[in-house]
């Protein structure tokens, strides 16, 4: 099998890697018509977006989709602004768009990199805010009719990064449109990081999306200068017994407590307590500024990132006992692999 289609420019990773072809898709009628001529050719299909958060551990043999999908409708009642968004549309340019028409109650997830299409797969968070604190419905395109379904929220199944399309709607689906309800009383999420800093009572959501974002630029490095994929490691969620254990051992460690009591901790300060900040396999490292990032430093593969991941999940597991799960999607030849397999 000749594979020539180069997927160097739909990853943010920048690993060099190929699959048999790649279709742009502008429509749901022009992507189920891909996809159909890709089964009927009996070839594995990988949808991708922004690529922002697939790493290619092998070159892929098949057909990749890119989701160009554009719009975006907003309409309003007395309490809610009702926000339509096509999938392709890109997640930070989406945020910069409402914060210039006056809808806020979105700036914390500023300058998460990725689509739109995306965003519900992860329920992606930052700052105290997850899509699912915002998201009233997601529309999905069967693939094996061409039939559109809006799920509610609620039917999303969200978790912490995690829903529904990562389960019963892995395969066979794909998103096609996002819908967002944000309340017209906006009121501010302060309670991490630097926007602890700000005054609830005078603070703005333009400088809540400043802070963030002035705040990821300092930590995250940009994909199109450094390739990574942002946070790489999911924060993991632990007993609160077993949370008691860590916080005797290292007063400094920061803790979240959970809706369920559990408690959520930093991968990242997990990370740079192993000392691992630099840390490099082949051409990847652990970035300098923030644990929680590994970087394409030079000319890494996909091996040498999987690699990289498995010595400091094996790090922190030996010191803490607590393993790490990769937020992002491991894509081998055939498809989407088990990340947490992959780097036992």
């Amino acid at each position: 099998m000749n594979l020539t289609s180069e997927l160097k420019p739909f990853n943010s990773f920048g690993i060099e890697a190929k699959a048999l072809s790649i279709a742009f898709v502008d429509s749901q009628e022009s992507l189920f018509q891909q996809w159909r001529y890709a089964k009927d050719k009996q070839l594995p299909v990988l949808l991708l977006g922004g690529g922002s958060n697939v790493l290619f551990v092998e070159d892929f043999a098949g057909l990749v989709i890119i989701n160009l999908l554009k719009g975006l409708q907003v309409t309003e009642d007395d309490e809610y602004w009702h926000v339509h968004v096509q999938a392709g549309e890109n997640w930070h340019q989406l945020i910069e768009t409402l914060l210039d028409k006056g809808i806020y109650g979105a700036e914390n997830l500023a300058l998460i990199p990725g689509c739109v299409g995306s965003a519900p797969i992860q329920n992606i968070g930052a700052y105290g805010v997850e899509l699912k604190d915002i998201c009233e419905y997601v529309d999905v395109l069967s693939l094996e009719n061409g039939l559109v379904t809006r799920l509610t929220a609620n039917e999303c199944q969200f978790g912490y990064r995690d829903s529904i399309f990562k389960h019963e709607y892995q395969y066979g689906y794909v998103i096609v449109s996002v819908g967002l309800k944000l309340s017209k009383t906006w009121s501010p999420q302060l309670t991490y990081g630097d926007l602890a800093l700000l005054d609830p009572k005078v603070v703005t959501p333009k400088q809540v999306f400043d802070s963030v974002c002035q705040t990821r630029r300092s930590k995250l490095p940009d994909p199109a200068v450094t390739g990574n994929a942002g946070s790489f490691f999911k924060n993991p969620v632990i007993s609160a017994e077993k949370a008691q254990k860590i916080k005797a051992i290292y007063p400094n460690c920061p803790q979240y407590e959970q809706a369920d009591g559990n408690i959520k901790l930093a991968a990242g300060w997990l990370i740079d307590q192993c000392n691992l900040k630099g840390y490099e396999v082949g051409g990847a490292a652990v970035h300098t500024r923030q644990a929680l990032v590994l970087i394409n430093k030079q000319q890494a593969t996909g091996q040498d990132i999987a690699n990289l991941a498995k010595h400091v999940r094996h790090t922190v597991a030996e010191r803490f006992g607590i393993d790490l799960e990769p937020e992002v999607r491991f894509i081998g030849k055939m498809g989407e692999v088990n990340a947490v397999d992959y780097i036992r």
